[in-house]
C-alpha cells in the first residue's frame, strides 16, 4: 500500500518566525507523512535568531532554513494551507483546506514568551487534522526526526 505524503504550507508575512517554526515541527513530528513548506508574503530574507535558538533547544537546526516568498515555493495544490494570524491571504495558493491559527508575532518578545509562542505552534500542529480522515496528521507520539536535522 502506498501512502501519499500530505502537502502542508505555513504562511506568515516575513517567513522568519512562526511559519518557520511550524515547518520545523512538521518535519520533526510528521516525518515521512507530510511534505511541509513555509513562505511569506513579504519575506524578511532571514530566519529570526530567536526562532533558531528556540528550535535548537528542542534539537532542531533551523539555521539551515531560509526566508522565502510565496512565489518561491512548490506550485500545485496543498492539502492544507495554514496562516499564522497575520492577516495574510493566500489567493495564489490552492489548498483543499485552510486554517488560520491567530498566533501573535513573537519577534519582539522575551525569550521566555517566545518559547510560549513556539509551544503554542507545536500544540496547534499536533491537532492539525488530515483533510481526508479528520484525524490528527501530526502527533507527539510519532518518532521525531533525528536531532539537529531539517
Amino acid at each position: 500500500m502506498t501512502t501519499t505524503r500530505k502537502r502542508v504550507l505555513f504562511v506568515c508575512v516575513e517567513n522568519s518566525c512562526r511559519s518557520q517554526i511550524a515547518e520545523a515541527f512538521a518535519r520533526m513530528h510528521g516525518a515521512g507523512a507530510v511534505e511541509p513548506y513555509s513562505a511569506g508574503s513579504k519575506p524578511s530574507g532571514q530566519v529570526n535568531p530567536k526562532a533558531i535558538a528556540s528550535m535548537r533547544e528542542l534539537g532542531y537546526d533551523l539555521s539551515r532554513h531560509r526566508s522565502k516568498a510565496l512565489s518561491q515555493i512548490s506550485t500545485g495544490e496543498y492539502d492544507v494551507a495554514v496562516t499564522m494570524g497575520c492577516g495574510d491571504a493566500c489567493p495564489t495558493v490552492r489548498a483543499k483546506k485552510r486554517e488560520d491559527w491567530n498566533i501573535p508575532d513573537p519577534k519582539a518578545l522575551s525569550s521566555e514568551d517566545f518559547r510560549k509562542v513556539r509551544d503554542q505552534i507545536r500544540e496547534l500542529l499536533a491537532r492539525l487534522s488530515d483533510p481526508k480522515t479528520g484525524t490528527g496528521s501530526f502527533s507527539e507520539d510519532r518518532k521525531p526526526a533525528s536531532p539537529l536535522r531539517n
